[in-house]
């Protein structure tokens, strides 16, 4: 857990990097950020105002299992809301583009080319 306020969100990165080191932690938050965006697709797009209750338990049920069960860890949105949900979007954004299937350092934090998707 972290100890420190960080400063800014790059400062956070590799710490929230470090907190998804498990590949099947990832591949959880994943797959409920893709959730996520579908059901929001469908809440726009279609209309369908009755699924806005299914994305908080998409989001949240695919990460605290991925945290508590796999990772065995206190997810960083207890801490650090915000910045969580945009660590969230740039993990996605780097897996989907292929620069963060590969393992996270499981100790230290991950460095700034490795934050920053270099």
């Amino acid at each position: 857990m972290a100890t420190e306020r960080y400063p800014s969100f790059r400062a956070f990165f590799p710490y929230y990097l470090k907190e998804h080191s498990h590949p099947t932690n990832r591949r959880l938050h994943f797959a409920g950020t893709t959730i996520v965006n579908a059901l929001l697709l469908a809440v726009v797009f279609a209309g369908r105002w009755q699924l806005l209750w299914a994305l908080p338990v998409a989001g949240y049920g695919f990460a605290w299992f991925g945290h508590f069960i796999v990772e065995k860890n206190r997810p960083a949105t207890f801490t650090y809301p915000l910045w969580s949900l945009m660590g969230d979007y740039k993990m996605y954004w780097m897996m989907l583009n292929g620069k963060l299937w590969g393992q996270v350092p499981q100790s230290g934090a991950a460095s700034a080319a490795e934050a920053e998707g270099r």
